[in-house]
């Protein structure tokens, strides 16, 4: 019990912190906006290090386990140490803006690319109510089943008014978060992918995960996200067995 208080705790503290960081500053419109002129200069800046360092990438060294879209997070400390940057963006987080510069396929064809902080102060409020029930009834509070081992969030016993949502970065759509049996929490990008498969040209088949067509079409990857392929023309997600 001890252990959860402390877990409890220190995510309050964190989502606490994490606000503090993005507002009031973030409410300043150029912290808000992901300027193609502030990517791009990421990006030179990125390749100007790769070029310098014999291939090697600026990034933050993250744990093998970290999910793939937040797991090359941008170390601008490497890039100003290296000249290859001044300072950070305005719109980034290390600037107080909403934003954090992650890396796609950083081995072959570094992308710069963006992690819209909103979604992750989103999962982590709700992450806090759901830890607090758990720490009270040890199950996580299921919802209805989606699919085998993906369940929506019974969120009236988090004591929440609504089903738990993010806004997407893409759509501006209300995205569900969900929950897996371990009460992983993730966000259904099932509405943006739809879009995506109908809107862009693609080569995916069946078994294929398409996330990558989010990331490689827009600013943006889709943080918090589950593996999703194509069934029938639409997206599935993408699970093993259970």
């Amino acid at each position: 019990m001890k252990h959860t208080y402390y877990k409890i705790t220190g995510m309050l503290l964190f989502t606490v912190l994490l606000s503090g960081c993005l507002y009031p500053q973030s409410e300043r419109e150029q912290n808000q906006i992901p300027y193609e002129d502030q990517l791009n200069t990421v990006q030179n800046a990125v390749n100007d290090y790769r070029e310098e360092k014999q291939g090697l990438v600026p990034i933050r060294t993250k744990s093998s386990d970290t999910p793939i879209f937040e797991k090359y997070l941008v170390d601008f400390s490497l890039l100003r140490e290296n000249g290859n940057l001044s300072e950070a963006p305005g719109n980034s987080y290390e600037q107080g803006g909403i934003y954090q510069y992650t890396l796609i396929t950083p081995e072959d064809n570094p992308r710069v690319k963006l992690i819209d902080l909103r979604i992750t102060e989103a999962v982590r409020s709700v992450n806090v109510q759901l830890d607090i029930f758990r720490s009270q009834h040890i199950y996580p509070a299921y919802g209805e089943k989606i699919v085998n081992g993906l369940y929506s969030i019974d969120y009236e016993k988090l004591g929440l008014n609504n089903a738990p949502t993010v806004v997407s970065p893409y759509s501006q759509e209300n995205l569900p978060i969900i929950m897996d049996v371990d009460g992983n929490l993730y966000v259904d990008y099932s509405i943006d992918l739809n879009n995506a498969l109908n809107e862009y040209d693609h080569e995916y088949e069946e078994g294929d995960d398409i996330r990558s067509i989010l990331a490689d079409y827009t600013p943006f990857v889709p943080a918090y996200s589950l593996p999703y392929t194509i069934k029938d023309g639409e997206p599935v997600f993408l699970l093993e067995e259970q």
